[in-house]
């Protein structure tokens, strides 16, 4: 436990306080009410505790159960860690693929092996790492979901091929509860499709962890949404975006499977605004693969941005909006001089093609009268500006809605500042082939008045930002020195 990293520790903590556990001294809370006689239970957050407090709470666990409980999610974690650590001397392409995965940026974000300790989830057996690195086995996977009155997700198709290309899995499956909205548009799936369905989640998770034995690799892209639906944790994976480079690194973006298909085997997946076809996007995945396999792609790809159509740049993005804030109630997010609508929020389970629901979270759209009035209602909301993993400027907002306590959402542009450069910049980073004229579709003039329509002052926005950070290490450099200090004080 003492390897452990604090983020760890302090999600290991979070899931012991969700499962009531609790240890020779109590609960967490019972804990630090008689570990620290200052604050006590006052400062409960774990992220806020010392690692040396974490690990002290964890160890006043002394029934079986709870241990095993504990060990399995330390070994868990130390498994993954394994995985990364192969030798690249030595390591198959597969094995290196994954080592790609488990080494990406985004993946300590999108991958967390402790949520798969929440109820329903199955965590498939690896064996002995050493062992289980060898296989060069792989099963690509792509799953459709349905929304639930609840809600929640739920998984209504499953397909996997193998690295022939043969499907050793295709079924509908039963959600076993109220479905809400059956995204038809997307997963082509509607109710009468379902009807005389038995399978279940169960069900496949138990023909999921038989082929998935003595380390054969998972596949797929963007394969965590996959891992979520279908409440599985396997170890060895290999998402097919993030093993490849792209030309555009400013941020950590994580193409379309459409565009990625493109641009590496020359074909759509799929034509836009189609329904996804479960069986078509599982063999994508794997032909990804094994053409990175075969031609390595070490270099740079350019992948080709998504078009942000022109009416989304009169749209800002609220997500994250705790379930039980109705939609009413967003419009204090921004200043009253805006005329705004807000795309409707479930009610009474009633919903709207673009209010989407996670867990107890849901996200939705504000809608102004025209992109310069986003674009001043965004710089007018007071909050710090953030961005997210693809680059797009974010701030959270905090408000008081008429019931409950005080609320938080996110309020996001349409688009990533990447976007608003000079068009011929932009064009220029399309262009590639060594030299030969480009076969990338050009940035048309819609999209070149779009990008100098919604264009606003941002040097004056990177130089606040700037000084803050400024700020912020000098606060970090004083810290220290009063560590050291007192470290020189104590004689720690």
């Amino acid at each position: 436990m003492d390897k452990l990293d604090k983020e760890t520790l302090v999600k290991i903590v979070k899931l012991v306080q969700k499962q009531g556990m609790k240890g020779a001294k109590g609960g967490w809370k019972e804990f630090l009410d008689f570990h620290d006689k200052r604050f006590g239970s006052s400062l409960s957050d774990p992220a806020k505790r010392s690692i040396d407090t974490l690990i002290a709470f964890l160890t006043t666990f002394t029934k079986e159960e709870d241990l095993e409980f504990i060990a399995k999610i330390t070994k868990n974690r130390e498994r993954i860690e394994e995985l990364a650590k192969s030798s690249s001397d030595v390591e198959s392409p597969q094995q290196r693929l994954v080592r790609l995965t488990i080494e990406h940026p985004l993946y300590g974000k999108y991958y967390d092996p402790i949520t798969s300790f929440n109820e329903e989830w199955v965590v498939t057996k690896l064996g002995k790492v050493s062992k289980a690195i060898k296989s060069t086995a792989m099963i690509a996977v792509d799953c459709e979901m349905v929304l639930c009155e609840d809600g929640t997700e739920a998984v209504v198709k499953v397909c996997l091929v193998d690295h022939n290309l043969v499907v050793k899995l295709d079924k509908l499956v039963n959600p076993n509860k109220a479905v809400a909205d059956y995204r038809t548009e997307i997963t082509g799936i509607s109710a009468k499709d379902l009807e005389g369905v038995t399978s279940s989640l169960v069900d496949i998770q138990k023909s999921l962890k038989k082929l998935l034995s003595h380390g054969t690799i998972l596949v797929g892209h963007s394969l965590h949404n996959d891992l979520q639906a279908l409440k599985l944790n396997h170890a060895r994976a290999i998402d097919t975006s993030f093993i490849f480079k792209y030309l555009d690194e400013t941020t950590h973006i994580t193409p379309s499977l459409n565009n990625l298909c493109k641009s590496v085997l020359g074909y759509e997946v799929r034509r836009d605004d189609a329904p996804h076809n479960c069986r078509d996007d599982a063999v994508a995945a794997m032909k990804l693969v094994l053409a990175k396999i075969e031609h390595g792609f070490d270099d740079p790809i350019a992948v080709e941005r998504k078009h942000v159509p022109e009416t989304d740049f009169r749209k800002l993005f609220l997500h994250r909006i705790p379930i039980g804030v109705p939609s009413q109630e967003l419009m204090k997010v921004f200043p009253p001089k805006f005329t705004v609508e807000v795309q409707h929020h479930p009610n009474g389970f009633h919903w709207q093609p673009n209010c989407r629901v996670q867990g107890r979270r849901y996200s939705t759209f504000a809608i102004f009268k025209d992109s310069e009035a986003a674009c001043e209602a965004f710089e007018k909301i007071e909050g710090k500006v953030e961005k997210d993993v693809h680059g797009r400027p974010q701030k959270l907002v905090s408000f008081q809605p008429k019931k409950g306590s005080t609320a938080s959402v996110y309020v996001q542009k349409m688009t990533s500042d990447a976007l608003l450069e000079k068009p011929d910049l932009l064009k220029r980073r399309l262009a590639q082939d060594e030299g030969v004229q480009s076969k990338k579709p050009k940035v048309d003039m819609l999209e070149e008045d779009c990008i100098k329509e919604y264009q606003c002052d941002h040097v004056k926005e990177i130089e606040t930002l700037k000084q803050e950070l400024r700020q912020k290490e000098e606060e970090i450099s004083n810290l220290q020195k009063i560590l050291s200090a007192l470290t020189r004080k104590h004689g720690l």
